[in-house]
């Protein structure tokens, strides 16, 4: 894909999606949209996006493509096991009840995942847990609750998966007790403007195609959002490299928290 056609496929695809491909890295989203062009089989690039401004079926595989909806229940178990042992309690012992945000939440399997933790450790305490994504097809699924496949659930424990599912055939459900705990709402991270004073962010593996200008300003948006010594969780393959600049202390792989601010000295008392 040459500079001619790579222009043409950004202004097509904001057009279509609302998704600015100059936030991506260059050299990685061409070879990836070169590829999945490839796979397309259309005559030409122009014929594939006018095919696409036809077919909502397309268009939404196309989103799918851009966005990686890839997700599932307590991905990375060992990693909720962290968040349930000793980050959420700390936590709650600042602050009973907590202000939560997936960001980037695909099909909801995470944001489900911290309501029933949150079930378990505080029980009937009522916590804000706001999800958001760009792709409006994959919210509606994960406001429906499911339906999640035998892959989705594979980490879920057994007692959980009875407790907090119902499976319909060969799919689960999440229960309408967790479904309401969570919140779901279209976002974009590069141009919509974030909340403010939250216990918890959860972004990850949603920024790696991403350029560092752009993650810069995202993880800025994070740590503004966050309250002093809020914990923003990431992907174990990321790393917030200018972390201090911005205001996190790195705690271990994947956790991060806002530096509380240290109080200003007094100025000394001035004699009569």
């Amino acid at each position: 894909m040459d500079d001619l056609e790579y222009g043409f496929v950004k202004r097509k695809v904001l057009e279509l999606t609302n998704i600015d491909l100059d936030s991506y890295k260059e050299k990685q989203m061409r070879r990836r949209l070169s590829s999945y062009l490839e796979r397309a089989k259309a005559p030409s690039i122009a014929a594939y996006f006018q095919q696409l401004e036809r077919d909502r079926e397309m268009l939404q595989e196309l989103k799918d493509f851009l966005t990686i909806n890839v997700s599932e229940f307590f991905r990375d178990a060992h990693q909720f096991d962290k968040l349930e042992k000793r980050y959420l309690p700390d936590l709650l012992k600042e602050r009973p009840r907590l202000r939560i945000w997936s960001a980037g939440c695909s099909n909801g399997a995470e944001p489900y995942s911290i309501a029933i933790i949150l079930d378990e450790i505080s029980p009937g305490k009522r916590h804000t847990i706001k999800a958001t994504d760009l792709d409006e097809s994959i919210l509606e699924r994960a406001i429906a609750g499911g339906p999640y496949t035998a892959q989705d659930v594979r980490a879920v424990r057994p007692d959980r998966l009875t407790k907090y599912f119902r499976k319909t055939g060969e799919k689960y459900w999440i229960n309408d007790k967790i479904r309401e705990m969570v919140e779901f709402s279209r976002h974009n991270l590069l141009s919509d403007p974030f909340e403010k004073d939250l216990d918890l962010i959860l972004c990850r593996n949603v920024v790696i195609y991403f350029t560092d200008a752009a993650k810069r300003q995202i993880n800025q948006g994070f740590r503004n959002a966050l309250r002093e010594g809020g914990i923003l969780f990431i992907g174990g393959s990321e790393i917030i490299f200018e972390c201090t600049q911005i205001g996190f202390e790195l705690i271990e792989p994947s956790f991060y928290r806002r530096f509380f601010t240290a109080p200003k000295p007094r100025p000394p008392a001035r004699s009569a």
